[in-house]
């Protein structure tokens, strides 16, 4: 009989609004979180009930920002930025430095926010944390010949971000978009991370940076925080339909912008015989129930291998661990080890769930569907948010599994007999921000690789979006605008010399860093 969980005291989450409250005062009330413009908290915008994907409790609502409110605070914003771009590059750093230290000092809570907002996992929360701040104090030591010969922006950086990665992307972006000399707005994620980018914001603005956060639907805001002609430039982070509408917009208006937009990251398989190291490897692709740009939801395997990859991939499907993030066995316990917890939030498990069984309706071929007993859960939990890992065999070219990313914990196989087959079948979403091969001979792989429509395709190893120098970017209708990472993601937010041509993937031109 598996042993009775309980929840880590500590851990609750009144423990954390309570911590809240007392860390940041200004932007915390007891029933609600402000929003931050014009370098005050104002307790306006329609609050909207929210629920925690752990275990479907109520959290803190976002506090809805209309339009008009909205278009105000881009309009503060850009006198903060004129302020601003004036600041010396030393009290920039020595500012930001500050910042980094007050993150570090409230890692934890940081974390523990995470995990109630977002469901990730103790571990991939604090990691969370940890790249944000270590990946900005890299910039920091950078920024004096990164910025060499280069001017902010004529206005504040917009930025638009997804919920899965609110510190190591959303924060991160934003502490050196405002070390590079810009004010910067950030549009808390509807799914949740509003209590977390919260707590970072208000920690920044103490120390006197150009901080912007706003809460509000993406349609409605879409005006002020898009095409506002104030906006420097509109970095954006989520799916292809929104980052469609917000590219339609900049392009009209000839707006800087940095697009990250989904595609279907592709694992192949090739001509292959280290089953070990991969079975390995495909455990940590359920990392955070695959809720990533850089996840591997489709493994395109060759045909006459496909029975020792299976027998590689079931084990590892197999040996998955999921559920509750914060329960233990005994109050003394560490917090669990799990691969992942919930998904976004019930709605989107109840999507996932009827994607399968359509695909399976039109024939494809379960060939792992984990169950919800296979989970650690807490004894008589909601677990309407969760997801358990399911595989599916040759899923029909009439699913949107066949051709879109899930963003959950199902993986799909396409088998092939030839390398054109191998191909197509990497590129099935006109374009991805990752891919891998797995083949032994490294000729081969690296003639198929530079045929892969991914912007980093790594040789029997998974790729990432990579932190410090590592560039980032992608293919096709995976990105649009400017290139980041390393010394291109100050580049995208500064003015350099006339005529520069940014890398990147423009409506008028593709350019390779």
């Amino acid at each position: 009989m598996a042993p009775t969980l309980t929840l880590k005291p500590g851990t609750a989450w009144q423990d954390a609004w309570r911590r809240c409250l007392d860390a940041a005062p200004e932007a915390f009330t007891d029933d609600r979180v402000r929003n931050l413009w014009n370098g005050r908290w104002h307790a306006d915008g329609r609050l909207l009930p929210c629920q925690s994907p752990v275990d479907g409790s109520p959290i803190a609502g976002l506090p809805r920002l209309d339009p008009a409110d909205a278009h105000q605070a881009v309009r503060a914003s850009l006198d903060q930025h004129r302020r601003w771009r004036a600041v010396p590059l030393p009290e920039r750093k020595a500012r930001v430095a500050a910042a980094l230290d007050a993150l570090t000092a409230h890692r934890e809570l940081l974390s523990l926010l995470l995990v109630w907002e977002i469901g990730k996992p103790w571990r991939l929360a604090q990691a969370d944390v940890d790249r944000a701040v270590d990946g900005v104090r890299w910039y920091v030591e950078e920024i004096d010949r990164m910025m060499a010969g280069r001017t902010p922006l004529a206005g504040p950086v917009s930025n638009i971000a997804s919920w899965n990665y609110p510190m190591s992307v959303l924060v991160h972006a934003m502490l050196v978009q405002v070390l590079a000399g810009n004010a910067v707005i950030a549009k808390t994620p509807t799914d949740g991370g509003l209590a977390c980018l919260t707590l970072a914001s208000a920690l920044a603005a103490r120390e006197g940076l150009p901080v912007t956060l706003v809460s509000g639907s993406g349609g409605e805001l879409s005006e002020a925080l898009v095409r506002a002609p104030e906006i420097g430039c509109v970095s954006f982070v989520g799916g292809r339909d929104a980052g469609g509408r917000v590219a339609s917009d900049v392009a009209d208006l000839g707006k800087r912008h940095i697009l990250e937009q989904e595609g279907l990251n592709c694992w192949g398989v090739w001509e292959f015989s280290d089953w070990d190291t991969l079975s390995g490897q495909i455990r940590r692709t359920f990392d955070y129930a695959k809720q990533r740009c850089t996840a591997y939801p489709r493994f395109v395997v060759q045909r006459r291998l496909f029975d020792r990859f299976l027998a590689a991939y079931l084990p590892a499907v197999r040996s998955v661990v999921f559920g509750h993030p914060l329960a233990v066995e005994s109050p003394d316990d560490p917090l669990p080890e799990l691969d992942f917890g919930p998904v976004i939030n019930a709605a989107k498990a109840k999507e996932l769930a009827e994607l399968v069984d359509d695909a399976i309706d039109r024939g494809a071929v379960p060939l792992h569907r984990g169950t919800l007993a296979d989970g650690r859960f807490l004894p008589g939990q909601d677990t309407s948010g969760y997801m358990p890992p399911v595989t599916l065999l040759a899923p029909p070219r009439s699913s949107p599994l066949h051709h879109a990313e899930p963003f959950g914990p199902v993986d799909t196989i396409v088998l092939v007999d030839t390398e054109a087959e191998l191909l197509a079948a990497m590129n099935a979403s006109n374009g991805a921000l990752v891919a891998s091969l797995s083949c032994d001979d490294e000729r081969t792989a690296a003639r198929l690789a530079p045929q892969i429509r991914a912007f980093k395709v790594g040789l029997g190893r998974p790729r990432s979006r990579g932190d410090r120098a590592e560039l980032f970017g992608g293919f096709g209708a995976s990105w649009r605008g400017a290139f980041v990472g390393g010394d291109l993601l100050v580049r995208a937010v500064t003015d350099g010399p006339d005529g520069e041509r940014l890398p990147g993937n423009f409506p008028d031109y593709h350019l390779m860093p």
